[in-house]
């Protein structure tokens, strides 16, 4: 298998396990460098890089900007030169990042980093028509669908719920995605019968401001499609213009940085990262050959 077919074979490995990453792909090299262009790699979330986008020291610039990427959640296109005067048109711009890493070898590299971050997840309570129309429009619009029956669902981590079950389970329903901090909790109903549902419910004022009932904006729907339609509509503006985001659920933290104190360079340290502990500190390092010429100027091993 030839390394572009196990670099994609690995993306989509990922994203079906809906793990949050950053694809770098190499779009400009400029000799001399061991990178090419086509070069491609993914960064986990804890700073594991797998495939190839340059050296080590390279590897470390392209790290510390995934880690930004994957914070923020929009591309970047990184250019990582080996001095500061080697590129006239070193600008900055939006949705772009120069760096300066002195241990290159002498080339410099353009790296575009694209965050791949799980599909905000909608789930489904119910087996009505409205309920598969919201599950297959949903799907579409690259929500990650969970639907279920009538029974008490796990909303753990989702961006929002819709419940269309016509009477069924519903209290338990809403009662459920409250206890999981769900930010949008909708309710398929009447105006009279959502609003009996929910009176039901002795619901705080923040609780009562997360469920939606009648759920979906007003565009006349009258088919289970459109009503679909009318609601995904309201979810995605709830995200879109109002921020709504999915509750916080053991998201992997960040590894922590540090300064390689030959080169100045900021270092993500992970299991990999050269590493010397010396008079009583430990030192980290963009390079091992970094770690060798500390090690000297320390008069250690």
């Amino acid at each position: 298998m030839s390394a572009r077919s196990r670099h994609s074979t690995r993306v989509a490995e990922l994203i079906a396990q809906d793990v949050p990453f950053v694809e770098a792909t190499v779009v400009r090299a400029q000799c001399p460098t061991s990178a090419r262009p086509g070069d491609a790699a993914v960064v986990l979330a804890d700073g594991t890089i797998e495939g190839f986008i340059g050296g080590q020291c390279a590897e470390g610039s392209v790290r510390i900007a995934a880690m930004t990427v994957l914070a923020s959640g929009e591309a970047l296109l990184l250019r990582v030169l080996p001095d500061a005067e080697s590129d006239a048109n070193d600008a900055v711009g939006d949705g772009a990042m120069t760096v300066v890493n002195r241990c290159l070898s002498g080339g410099a590299i353009e790296v575009f980093l694209e965050p791949k971050l799980p599909a905000a997840r909608l789930v489904i309570v119910g087996s009505t028509p409205i309920a598969h129309a919201l599950a297959e429009l949903g799907a579409q619009l690259g929500f990650g669908i969970t639907q279920t029956g009538d029974e008490k669902p796990n909303m753990a981590g989702c961006t929002a719920t819709i419940i269309s079950s016509h009477g069924r389970g519903e209290t338990e329903a809403i009662q459920a995605g409250l206890a999981a901090d769900v930010g949008f909790i909708g309710l398929v109903a009447s105006h009279t019968r959502g609003d009996a549902v929910v009176a039901g419910l002795d619901l705080t004022p923040d609780e009562r401001k997360r469920v939606h009932t009648p759920v979906g904006i007003d565009i006349g729907a009258r088919t289970a499609e459109e009503v679909a339609l009318s609601i995904l509509a309201e979810v995605v503006r709830a995200i879109r213009r109002e921020g709504l985001t999915a509750p916080a659920v053991d998201a992997p933290a960040l590894p922590a940085s540090t300064i390689d104190p030959i080169c100045g360079m900021t270092v993500t340290v992970t299991p990999t990262t050269p590493h010397l502990h010396a008079q009583g500190a430990d030192h980290w390092y963009c390079n091992p050959g970094c770690r060798t010429r500390h090690a000297e100027e320390l008069g250690v091993a």
